[in-house]
């Protein structure tokens, strides 16, 4: 596609400018993500504001070293539900409204948030992650820290492949927020450092390392810098971090190595999964932690001096390559922990004709032939994969289908992906799963996200458009019944792809969505 090509490069050679022309750090931005041309020529508003609908189940546990459920991470909770305890906004005359980050990209992915409501989160820059503290309700920045460059930033400006940027999942994306409003991530120097935020007296805002642990003398780490163009070593970025419940923080990398660090101590250790990859973060319950590489299933458990130790192994049809939209030749879930009456993890395959939904028994003590609990396809035939998150609450589960969507080049020119989203609940005895609904709605590469308290899956979505208008919405759909209730135009054009970002609901109803430029937010007046 000649367009697509055309696009690519120039993106390319604007990071080329940019990355030249940047010398210090980023000045915080105070601009609304300006939208392309054609967003008064696409409704902004569809359908009516929804009735709450309360899903009953059992939900997460409460982790003890996380915020609260629904503020501390990407997924919502140590469980990767991506469930919130709180509405959404319900469709009551919802207003949109953005911030733009940086001049170009700024894409803010993890937002949580610290107990008076206020935003942190990590928004990727071309010249480096920066860590923000916002004002929830004007998206302003009130303190910022600049993490180090990626390596695959660096790559992507001096070999102009702009692709390496898009899957790359390391250098702080996979975050968290503990139980004292810290925010915890691995960087790019192989460092897991903690951050808090002060106040001072002046009424300014800060952020201070409290914690730095450096993983070098176990992660190799000679990356690509501009001192280092060419290295002769290995690389291994580290992927995502986590507590388990004795307050542990474990942590993975792409190459396979999977690791402890003991706050109190110091004291760190690490395994290797020889020839598999981790490009996924992973969950935790108080039975241990699960891990999926592109090769299997994992559920770990640490030894008395926290070397990580395999409780049981699954692995699963990873297909013979890698499809468009994944990240790589494996599952591209983070793994789900649920179950009303037994403790399930669920997972998507990478099988080549159609993806598969897959549910485990996660007991230590079930016999490896008696833990599949089920394999359900889904989508269509040759166009089904995802490269995010399960929604799991009770014994249900949604699924979204990502085929098609590779970067903020995809779905230009008003192209959409052929979409689809799936409820699939597991049976009350255990004995298999069923389909409950399916929805044609296209939500290209969002992490979708359920609101218990109100019922309404939030999704973000883009539909084909013939005038090659790009217009993305926030759209709510009944997860009872897969009905699509309301959508809110968000914004037009590439700055408003979310590239992978995630809906997250916040305290006080609004819906964020990370997008290329910035972050947006929607809410009802």
């Amino acid at each position: 596609m000649p367009q697509r090509r055309s696009l690519a490069r120039a993106l390319a050679l604007t990071l080329v400018v940019a990355g030249a022309g940047v010398v210090g750090p980023t000045v915080a931005s105070a601009d609304d993500i300006p939208k392309a041309p054609g967003h008064r020529l696409v409704p902004q508003y569809e359908g009516a504001p929804a009735d709450p609908r309360p899903v009953t189940g059992r939900a997460p546990d409460q982790h003890p070293h996380l915020a609260a459920n629904g503020r501390s991470g990407m997924h919502a909770d140590a469980w990767g539900s991506g469930t919130y305890p709180w509405s959404g906004p319900r469709g009551v005359s919802p207003s949109a409204s953005s911030e733009k980050m940086a001049a170009l990209g700024g894409e803010c992915a993890t937002v949580t948030f610290d107990r008076a409501g206020r935003i942190v989160t990590v928004c990727g820059t071309f010249t480096g992650f920066l860590v923000k503290l916002l004002d929830p309700k004007s998206l302003a920045t009130l303190a910022e820290y600049q993490l180090p460059q990626r390596p695959s930033t660096v790559e992507a400006i001096t070999r102009l492949d702009f692709s390496k940027i898009f899957k790359d999942t390391s250098g702080g994306a996979y975050s968290y927020l503990d139980e004292q409003d810290r925010l915890v991530l691995a960087d790019s120097r192989q460092h897991i450092v903690r951050l808090a935020h002060e106040q001072a007296a002046d009424g300014t805002w800060s952020f201070r390392v409290t914690d730095d642990w450096d993983l070098t003398g176990q992660v190799p780490h000679d990356c690509v810098s501009w001192t280092n163009l060419y290295p002769s070593g290995t690389c291994d970025p580290v992927t995502s971090v986590m507590p388990d419940w004795d307050g542990r923080i474990w942590w993975v990398t792409r190459q396979g190595r999977v690791g402890t660090v003991d706050p109190g101590t110091g004291g760190i250790r690490s395994i290797r999964l020889d020839g598999e990859e981790i490009q996924n973060s992973f969950s935790v319950a108080r039975d241990g932690v699960s891990i999926v590489t592109d090769h299997a299933l994992y559920s770990f458990e640490a030894t008395a001096d926290g070397t990580p130790d395999v409780v049981w192994r699954q692995t699963y049809d990873r297909g013979t390559g890698t499809k468009p939209g994944s990240v790589n030749q494996g599952s591209g879930t983070t793994p789900d922990l649920f179950g009303e009456h037994e403790n399930y993890v669920a997972i998507t395959d990478n099988a080549d004709d159609r993806m598969n939904v897959l549910v485990y028994r996660r007991d230590a003590d079930v016999p490896d032939a008696q833990r599949l609990v089920c394999k359900i396809p889904v989508f269509g035939s040759g166009a089904s994969t995802t490269d995010n998150s399960l929604i799991s609450y009770g014994n249900s589960l949604v699924v979204e289908n990502n085929y098609g969507y590779e970067n903020i080049t995809s779905l230009t020119f008003g192209r959409s992906v052929v979409g689809g989203v799936t409820r699939i609940d597991v049976r009350p005895d255990g004995s298999g799963c069923d389909t409950v609904w399916e929805s044609q709605e296209r939500s290209p590469s969002t992490v979708p996200k359920l609101s218990t308290a109100d019922g309404l899956l939030y999704l973000y979505t883009k539909r084909p458009d013939k005038l090659g208008i790009d217009a993305w919405y926030l759209t709510a759909v009944d997860f009872h019944t897969g009905q699509t209730r309301w959508k809110r135009l968000v914004g037009t054009g590439i700055a408003y792809d979310n590239n992978w970002a995630p809906v997250t609901l916040g305290p006080d109803g609004t819906a964020y969505v990370g997008v290329f430029n910035g972050l947006t937010a929607v809410r009802d007046e």
